[in-house]
């Protein structure tokens, strides 16, 4: 049995695999044609301010060591092969290996995405939790009323009243960067960095918390009112004995698949959450190279975040895998 259980799950996620192979391949292909065909020139992007002072012999050379006078078909191919080779460019704005970029960056983005993403999901279980068991009462219309309301709020949008209110008018965080402004490498603390996360990583938990709490709310709500759990009831059993007892497996797993779903939304909205606050992550280093044409550095970031975002897919398909065996046949299909 455990066998034929380990050959399906290698079955699974050799099928997965592959689909993240052309997921990447299609993806990375449209991110560098679009760049090729937008407005933007990398040249110029490259040269900065001193565009004046370089001359059309002098462009072509800068094209020429970057491999831009060549088709797009073999510039692309020229970078597939490369990047089979482990290595993933060379970023034109930074003048810096790409890996090197997203190995710094990645720790900061890490740091803030996985903050607010427990945040999210532990405040938004509750609170579905809490709105199913108060049903109709004042506490479960306040928090239908948050909920909607935070879905419909865009990212950007709380930032800025974050910031507005709590940088500025109240003057308790710091306006923007990951770090203080001025100050040493050696010389930053843990206190300094979690002073300038703790912005960033709010606005992007109290977004999250609407599509978790509804979610439960709704599952557990049609698990109270299923036959056993009546039954329950008229053995006396309430409260918080009963959701213990028989509501929390049911709605703990699609809570589980919602939360580590939501990895594609959290990297959205981190990259905006990044933009406001100056936060020193990924989500800036996109902007960064989408609107200067670094297309070594954007390529580098699509595959990172794709891998991303397909891992936390998996991890939750995984967890769902692991916890109810009742999944396992329709999840190897």
């Amino acid at each position: 049995m455990r066998k034929m259980l380990l050959g399906k799950l290698g079955i699974f996620l050799l099928l997965k695999g592959l689909r993240m192979l052309t997921l990447l391949i299609a993806i990375c292909f449209i991110s560098f044609l679009l760049v090729k065909n937008s407005p933007i020139d990398p040249i110029q992007a490259y040269i900065g301010a001193d565009m004046l002072k370089v001359g059309p012999e002098q462009r072509e050379k800068i094209a020429e060591y970057w491999g831009l006078d060549q088709p797009v078909m073999v510039q692309f191919l020229n970078w597939g092969s490369a990047l089979l080779a482990g290595d993933l460019g060379t970023s034109m704005i930074f003048r810096r290996p790409v890996a090197e970029i997203i190995g710094e960056r990645f720790v900061n983005s890490l740091v803030l995405m996985i903050t607010a993403w427990v945040l999210s999901g532990v405040i938004g279980f509750v609170m579905g939790v809490l709105s199913a068991m108060k049903k109709d009462t004042w506490i479960d219309r306040l928090i239908k009323w948050y909920c909607y309301t935070l879905a419909s709020t865009p990212t950007f949008w709380m930032g800025l009243l974050m910031l507005i209110v709590f940088a500025v008018w109240l003057g308790w965080f710091p306006i923007g960067l990951g770090v203080p402004a001025g100050v040493l490498a050696a010389d930053v603390t843990i206190a300094d960095r979690i002073e300038h996360l703790i912005l960033p990583a709010i606005t992007l938990s109290i977004i999250g918390v609407a599509n978790v709490a509804l979610h439960t709310r709704q599952k557990l709500i049609d698990v109270l009112a299923s036959d056993y759990v009546l039954f329950a009831r008229a053995r006396g059993e309430r409260g918080f004995i009963l959701f213990w007892r028989h509501g929390l497996r049911n709605v703990a797993l699609p809570a589980i698949t919602l939360q580590f779903a939501a990895f594609g939304e959290l990297f959205g909205g981190a990259v905006l959450a990044e933009q406001i606050f100056s936060y020193p992550g990924l989500g800036q280093a996109t902007v960064e190279a989408g609107l200067r044409g670094d297309v070594p550095l954007l390529l580098g970031l699509v595959i990172f975040s794709t891998f991303f975002v397909f891992a936390g897919n998996l991890i939750a398909d995984l967890i769902y895998y692991a916890v109810d065996p009742r999944t396992r046949e329709s999840r190897m299909i």
